[in-house]
C-alpha cells in the first residue's frame, strides 16, 4: 500500500459517479480480490520456506528491464520500485488513479457500431479536480490538476471487445496497491509503470505518438474488431495529466495490456525485429537474468508449434502485419516470453551443464498437469505449451540470424505478441536509414520503409517459429 493508510484513505473519499448497482458489484468484487490476496500471501510464505523446489524453478533476480510480469505467485521479488509516500512521481500517480476512477465511472452506452466523430482527435474531454472536490469531482489530498480522456466512447468500447471487467479494471489500476515503476525508461525514453497484480501497464507517452496513435485509432479499432487473436497490443485507455499552476506539466500516458502477466514465471524473454545491426544484448552472460531483454542475436532457439497453431500464427502475423504497413508504422517488435518447464532446460541453453544429461528423459508436454482447465486457457500467443529446439550459429562472423538447430529439444510455454507499433516512417526515421546505409548493409538496420520492414519481419519470425513435425 501506499505509505500505510494514504491510498487506503484516498480509496475511501473518492466516489465515483456510477449507479448503485455497479457500486455494489465493485465492493462484493473487492471482497473476494482481498481474500484471493490474504490466501497468496499465506501460500506465498511457505514458498519462502521452500524456495527453488516448486516446480523446479530457479530463485527468481531483480528487475532491469523495460517489460515486465511473470511468475508473481510463486513469491518472487516482484520488479520495479513501488510508488510509495515521498516517491517523486507519487502525486502523479495519485492524479492518475483518481481521473481513472472518474473516467471509468461514468459509464455510458457502448455500441460496437461507432460514429466517425468517436474517432476525431478532437473527441476529449477536460476535467479539472480541484483538491477541495467540485461538482462533478471528490476532494482528494493531492494537487490541483486537470485530466484529459483521448475518445473515451472508443476506449470504453475497446475495453469492452477485449472482455476487461470494468470494476477488475477499475480495482487493479485504483485499489490500495500501490503502482510499480520500471527501473529505467525505454528506449523511446517513456517510463513504464505496473499494476499491483501484472495486469495492465501504463506507458507515458510523447505527444508525437499520442498523434500517431489517434490518427489509426480507426483503423486500430476495425482491425482487433474483425481479428480476435490479433498479436497486436491491446490498448485500453489514452489520458493526460497537466499539472495546474506555475509548472503545467503535461504527462500523456496510455494503458495496456501486459503481455507476461502469468501464473508462470517467464525464464527468458526476446524482443524480435528480423534485423541484425546492434540486435544483442551489451550485458556479459554472467549477468543475463529473466528480466534481461534478449534480442535478435542473442536467439537460440526454433519454437515449434503445433500444426493448428502454426497455421494460426502464419495468417495472424500476416493480416497484423498488414495493418501496420498500410498505417506507416515500422520499428514493431515481436516480444517472446519464454517459461521452462524444467530448471535443466534453462541451464542447458546457457551451456551450464553437460547436455548429456537433458536428453535422458524425451521431451513432452504437461503430462503432469493436474489443472482441467490447463488446456482451456491456451490461446495464440498466451500459455502455450510447445517445444523449443536449442540452435546454435557455425561463426559469430557470419550475418546468421537463426542459427542451425541441434535436435536438442526442452518443453516451454510461450507468450507472444507485437509491441512498440506506434514510431511512423517519418523523416527522422528516413534519414537514419540514409545515414547508416553508407555505413552499413542496409538490409542489417531497424530503420526502414514500413513494406520493407514488414516482408523482412515475418521471414524472421516464419524462421524462428515453425511448425512441429511429431505428435506430441
Amino acid at each position: 500500500a501506499l505509505d500505510g493508510g494514504t491510498t487506503c484513505g484516498i480509496a475511501v473519499v473518492v466516489v465515483v459517479v456510477a449507479e448503485e448497482a455497479e457500486v455494489r458489484v465493485r465492493g462484493r468484487r473487492r471482497r473476494r480480490w482481498r481474500r484471493r490476496r490474504r490466501r497468496r500471501r499465506a501460500a506465498a510464505t511457505v514458498r519462502v520456506e521452500d524456495a527453488g523446489e516448486v516446480r523446479g524453478l530457479p530463485p527468481p533476480s531483480p528487475a532491469t528491464g523495460p517489460h515486465a510480469g511473470g511468475g508473481r505467485s510463486r513469491g518472487a521479488r516482484r520488479q520495479g520500485e513501488t510508488i510509495a509516500k515521498g516517491h517523486k512521481n507519487y502525486e502523479l500517480m495519485l492524479n492518475l488513479q483518481l481521473g481513472i476512477r472518474h473516467a471509468v465511472g461514468k459509464q455510458g452506452p457502448i455500441t460496437l457500431d461507432l460514429k466517425s466523430s468517436a474517432f476525431d482527435p478532437k473527441e476529449k474531454v477536460w476535467t479539472r479536480f480541484p483538491p477541495e472536490g467540485s461538482k462533478y469531482t471528490p476532494p482528494h489530498s493531492s494537487c490541483d490538476f486537470k485530466w484529459k480522456d483521448y475518445c473515451p466512447q472508443v476506449f470504453r468500447t475497446l475495453r469492452k471487445l477485449f472482455k476487461v471487467d470494468a470494476a477488475d479494471y477499475m480495482l487493479s489500476l485504483c485499489g490500495d496497491q500501490a503502482l510499480r515503476e520500471l527501473s529505467s525508461p525505454g528506449k523511446s525514453g517513456s517510463f513504464f509503470y505496473l499494476t499491483s497484480n501484472d495486469q495492465y501497464m501504463i506507458k507515458t507517452m510523447k505527444k508525437s505518438e499520442v498523434k500517431i496513435f489517434l490518427k489509426m485509432l480507426r483503423a486500430y479499432y476495425n482491425h482487433v474488431r474483425s481479428f480476435e487473436n490479433t498479436l497486436v497490443t491491446k490498448f485500453f485507455g489514452l489520458h493526460c495529466v497537466k499539472l495546474a499552476g506555475a509548472n503545467q506539466k503535461k504527462v500523456r500516458f496510455v494503458i495496456m495490456g501486459n503481455l507476461f502477466c502469468s501464473d508462470y514465471s517467464i525464464h527468458r524473454r526476446f524482443d524480435l525485429k528480423g534485423s541484425s545491426l546492434g540486435r544483442t544484448t551489451d550485458k556479459p552472460q554472467t549477468e543475463i537474468d529473466e528480466y534481461t531483454t534478449l534480442k535478435d542475436l542473442d536467439l537460440n532457439f526454433i519454437f515449434r508449434l503445433q500444426k493448428h497453431w502454426h497455421q494460426e500464427f502464419l495468417r495472424q502475423v500476416d493480416k497484423d502485419c498488414d495493418f501496420l504497413e498500410q498505417e506507416n508504422i515500422m520499428d514493431y517488435s515481436l516480444l517472446v516470453g519464454v517459461h521452462f518447464r524444467d530448471k535443466r532446460n534453462l541451464l542447458a541453453s546457457e551451456g551450464s551443464f553437460d547436455s548429456d544429461s537433458s536428453r535422458a528423459s524425451s521431451p513432452h508436454l504437461s503430462r503432469g498437469d493436474t489443472d482441467p482447465n490447463r488446456f482451456s486457457k491456451i490461446k495464440l500467443g498466451s500459455n502455450m505449451p510447445t517445444r523449443a529446439e536449442l540452435t546454435v550459429r557455425k561463426s559469430e562472423c557470419e550475418p546468421q540470424i537463426i542459427g542451425e538447430p541441434t535436435g536438442e529439444f526442452y518443453d516451454v510455454i510461450l507468450y507472444f505478441g507485437i509491441i512498440d507499433i506506434l514510431q511512423d516512417y517519418d523523416i527522422s526515421k528516413k534519414l537514419e536509414h540514409a545515414y547508416k546505409s553508407f555505413q552499413y548493409d542496409p538490409t542489417s538496420i531497424s530503420a526502414v520503409d514500413p513494406k520493407q520492414y514488414s516482408r523482412r519481419f515475418k521471414d524472421f519470425v516464419y524462421k524462428a517459429f515453425q511448425e512441429e513435425k511429431i505428435d506430441i
